[in-house]
């Protein structure tokens, strides 16, 4: 006798359990446990981090990340309305510069912005101002195209009715159509939050003085100097999901409110 579809999916369902439980009480079995306790959880050893890696590197990584965030947005929102503008030329160098930075990597602007520029002309400049120019003009070029979606989300009645009040297309701009277009991409700018405080780990190409770490350095340094494994990196890794988790529920909360609206 056929088993009806419900049947059949009930049998898938077992099936796959059957398998899970399998492969689990495999790796259980197989997994040297006295090894991963003193190489991945041997808390006892990382004492010393504390509370610098609290006071120190999660207060950098944070304002690394909204020095970074202020430059993105703003250099954003600036090349979304350029990649709008009805002048060729704005437009060309709008997705010109979103091309470049999106295709190169991160690493090489912090190198460029760390070390290449200091030295072709001749300038040092603060780690502050190294993160906020050289993170903040990569995240533009993401942020860009995010707010380039939004505005182009906004019914064009919107302006037009604006238009037809008297309004000037830069106010109507400006006080209806960003705001609007703010609101519609919350979501993937919370989500690009989260992409720049990951990012913000690259800065210890820099070379920084120990009032400068951010979460990595102390994982990494702790690495050598505790002889705790992979625990310092766990523990830096803790650190960065306090800040991440917050925010993907936001973002979240954010996506379930939008489709809220748009029912």
């Amino acid at each position: 006798m056929a088993m009806t579809a419900r049947q059949r999916a009930k049998v898938s369902l077992y099936v796959q359990a059957g398998i899970f439980v399998v492969v689990l009480a495999t790796v259980i079995l197989a997994v040297d446990w006295k090894t991963i306790g003193t190489s991945v959880f041997n808390f006892a050893k990382i004492g010393p981090m504390f509370p610098d890696i609290f006071l120190v590197g999660l207060k950098n990584t944070l304002i690394y990340t909204a020095l970074a965030f202020v430059v993105g947005l703003s250099g954003g929102l600036l090349l979304a309305l350029m990649k709008l503008s009805t002048f060729p030329l704005y437009r060309w160098l709008a997705t010109g510069y979103i091309e470049f930075f999106r295709g190169v990597p991160a690493l090489l602007v912090f190198i460029a912005f760390g070390y290449g520029v200091p030295l072709a002309f001749g300038v040092q400049w603060d780690v502050n101002i190294v993160v906020m120019v050289s993170l903040g003009m990569v995240a533009s070029a993401y942020i860009a195209e995010t707010l380039r979606a939004g505005l182009q989300a906004v019914p064009k009645g919107q302006m037009e009715a604006a238009r037809s009040l008297g309004m000037p297309q830069w106010r109507a701009m400006v006080s209806i159509v960003i705001p609007q277009a703010f609101k519609i991409v919350l979501p993937p700018l919370t989500n690009e939050i989260i992409l720049l405080t990951k990012d913000s780990s690259l800065i210890y190409v820099l070379g920084l003085t120990a009032s400068q770490y951010e979460l990595t350095k102390f994982g990494r340094d702790g690495i050598s100097s505790l002889g705790a494994g992979l625990t310092p990196l766990l523990v830096a890794g803790a650190f960065y999901l306090v800040i991440t988790i917050p925010l993907s529920l936001l973002a979240r909360k954010f996506e379930s409110r939008s489709a809220r609206t748009k029912r």
